[in-house]
């Protein structure tokens, strides 16, 4: 994760300015901040060698208004992946088991792929297709 505002230390070979989605300022004197993934992706794939792609969280959450549990849940998840940090629990991600936040490997969060169950499927599609 990482937060607009942030910058590269000049050491990481950057030159430590703010990451800017434009340049023009808005009528308070601000400018407009934005872009840091996409520029942190890039340099993650140069170093790794590994595909990697960002995901900007208010493009996401233009998927509709997020229910009280919506909101609730997205708590959950950003105060569990960060103590998993505290506890250097790197290497996998925050995930739902039933009604639990738990800690799950990223090998076996990604070693199958999972499918939609096509009855549940059914139903959404009676109501929102």
């Amino acid at each position: 994760m990482v937060a607009e505002g942030a910058q590269f230390a000049e050491k990481a070979g950057a030159n430590g300015e703010l990451v800017l989605q434009e340049a023009q300022k808005d009528e308070f004197g601000h400018v407009r901040l934005g872009g840091i993934s996409q520029v942190l992706a890039k340099a993650i794939e140069k170093r790794t060698k590994f595909e990697t792609r960002y995901v900007v969280l208010g493009h996401i959450q233009r998927g509709g208004s997020p229910t009280a549990h919506d909101r609730v849940l997205a708590t959950r998840f950003g105060v569990y992946a960060t103590e998993m940090v505290h506890r250097g629990e790197f290497g996998k991600m925050a995930a739902l088991q039933g009604n639990r936040i738990v800690a799950v490997s990223l090998a076996e969060a990604t070693a199958t792929l999972k499918t939609v169950d096509m009855d549940i499927y059914g139903i959404a599609r009676e109501f929102f297709g």
